[in-house]
């Protein structure tokens, strides 16, 4: 026996088909739940396909389907959480403050591109020192391999990387082994393929223009409904699931000018949830505000979410090792936006913004804990939203790779790697799609076109509709004890395992980090208490000014020299004093 449960305000009609068999449904009675349709069937359960059909229209897939064997436009399947037996029952996440955080994609992470290949990996991540694994979208998308950021059934683990209870095991062999599970949602749009929820109520609005056209419905009519569908599916992800945390996709392209902002609403569920359980959760947000706002407590008229993705970090490192100036890199490019974003996290704090045009960023009232915010040299967006998907070892040598993982994992910030990165992976992650023919040739000839105006040839760009572009961005494991790629790893290892023995590189107080640069001669060195991190950017061997006395010196290169007050540092090396 199942009770089945929509919400369709705009129908007259509603019935639910189970495995062949329609059943009409009534309006729920109760006055706060107004558009509610409901059914009990006597002989469904768990595994059972069904539909809802509105109107005596085509049978559609539940908004809050827990499973889709069959693809986005296929029957949704039950199923009943209460059946999976856990073994993480006194499992605690580690705090956020003393992560080593490691984003992975599970099409690509293996070569199996399942949720059981990625619990094959786990050991090197242990080995590695990572303590969360944040995972893409895993949620139901179009095709058989994505990105997952245009996902359309919320509720349900992507059919090709395996079943509920799949991802249920690999949450459950991540927290066996010490490893905190982060999972990225994205709620401020829905991919297009599969895409049915209009058609059951007003989960969009018209009033604000996105990116992706009509704005998710957070603040107008029917907005109530349409905003616990997505608070009931961040809830649901943490209580079924058993996520640690949740990575919200690009709020600031949430439209919400309620009292109340969504994401506000969001902290103080997943709070009550977590006194509820009794297990510790995160809510890390990618903003592109430069708002204080976001991640200040609620009680100080904050949005209450726990930290924030820096890209400003991010864009003035890249920008100093690549010399790229293109794009959002026209607002970066020297030492001193580096030294800024290493001490307050904001290089733009209400300045103007070349790329923008306007003022960009607000300064905080008062200091942020580096606690609040993600440093990372890669990510998925800034890696795979090149025309060709190109990592950071494509474009610098392994000098400076090892700087900016030296830089990361050295940071007042709470470090997080990209897959691969740390064996300095060959493989690009590209942009790929498995969509229809027609949405398929359109993205395809949109991607090429996007780059086109950036100079790229358009036989340049990889499909994203090609098989093998989806191929090639798989991590290829062979590497990993193979020359460079073992002495880049070999690397890593060591600042994760200096990183949790000091006490100082896990501080947050962004007032104890101090920043000394000269961009004449391309150096730059950060002082955090007792430890110091020298880089050489500049002509070869050249003399720096430090001030520790150092007990011990890891260094990328060989040939390096102390001094009581100046290192001799080859070019593209970095050394760390301890004291």
């Amino acid at each position: 026996m199942h009770k089945f449960e929509v919400w369709a305000p705009r129908a007259q009609k509603v019935s639910v088909q189970v495995e062949g068999v329609f059943h009409p449904m009534q309006r729920a009675a109760e006055k706060n739940r107004l558009g509610w349709w409901e059914a009990t069937v006597e002989d469904a359960g768990p595994g059972s396909d069904y539909g809802f059909s509105l109107d005596d229209g085509d049978v559609l897939p539940d908004p809050r389907s827990p499973a889709q064997p069959y693809g986005v436009n296929g029957l949704s399947r039950l199923v009943n959480h209460d059946e999976f037996k856990w073994t993480d029952g006194h499992w605690q996440a580690r705090p956020l403050s003393s992560a080593i955080i490691y984003e992975l994609h599970i099409g690509t992470f293996s070569p199996e591109g399942t949720f059981a290949g990625a619990m094959q990996k786990l050991d090197h991540l242990v080995s590695l020192g990572v303590t969360h694994l944040e995972l893409m979208p895993v949620n139901e998308f179009a095709g058989d391999w994505g990105w997952g950021y245009d996902g359309v059934d919320l509720f349900a683990p992507q059919h090709s990387y395996g079943t509920p209870d799949d991802l249920k095991r690999l949450v459950d062999a991540c927290h066996k082994k010490n490893l905190a599970v982060l999972l990225d949602v994205v709620y401020n749009h829905l991919g297009p393929a599969g895409n049915y929820l209009n058609d059951f109520g007003p989960y969009f609005t018209d009033a604000y223009h996105t990116p992706w056209g009509s704005a998710v419905n957070l603040d107008d009519k029917g907005s109530y409904e349409a905003r616990r569908f997505f608070a009931d599916n961040a809830l649901m992800w943490l209580r079924d699931y058993h996520f640690d945390g949740l990575r919200l996709d690009a709020v600031h392209a949430f439209e919400d000018h309620s009292a109340e902002h969504f994401l506000e609403q969001l902290a103080s569920e997943v709070e009550a949830l977590e006194a509820q359980l009794g297990r510790h959760f995160v809510l890390i947000a990618e903003s592109d505000l430069n708002d204080p706002r976001v991640i200040k407590s609620r009680d100080a008229g904050g949005f209450g979410i726990d930290a924030q993705w820096s890209d400003d970090l991010h864009h003035a490192l890249h920008s100093v090792l690549t010399g790229e100036q293109e794009g959002y890199y026209e607002d970066f490019g020297t030492l001193e936006q580096l030294a800024t974003a290493l001490q307050d996290a904001y290089v733009y704090k209400g300045d103007y913004s070349e790329h923008r045009q306007r003022r960009h960023g607000r300064r905080p009232a008062v200091e942020i804990s580096g606690h609040r915010f993600l440093a990372y040299s890669q990510n998925h967006d800034q890696v795979g939203n090149r025309a060709t998907g190109e990592r950071l070892a494509h474009l610098v040598d392994t000098g400076r790779q090892k700087i900016a993982a030296a830089i990361v994992l050295t940071s007042p910030f709470i470090p997080m790697l990209f897959q691969g990165e740390e064996f300095s992976a060959s493989s690009p992650f590209q942009y790929f799609t498995n969509h229809n023919k027609e949405l398929g040739a359109n993205i395809s000839e949109g991607r090429r076109k996007e780059f086109a105006a950036f100079g790229w040839k358009p036989e340049d760009v990889p499909d994203p509709q090609d098989s093998e572009t989806f191929c090639r961005s798989k991590l290829n494991w062979n590497e990993v004890s193979q020359g460079a790629h073992a002495e880049m790893l070999a690397w890593y290892k060591r600042l994760i395992e200096l990183r949790k023995r000091t006490g100082a590189l896990t501080d947050g107080h962004l007032d104890e980090v101090e920043a000394n640069y000269s961009d004449e001669s391309s150096w730059l060195v950060m002082k955090r208490r007792r430890v110091e991190v020298v880089c050489n950017l500049g002509e070869p061997c050249q003399e720096i000014p430090v001030q520790t006395s150092a007990r011990e010196v890891i260094c990328s290169a060989e040939n390096w020299k102390l001094d009581k007050e100046s290192m001799q540092l080859p070019a593209d090396a970095v050394a760390i004093l301890v004291e």
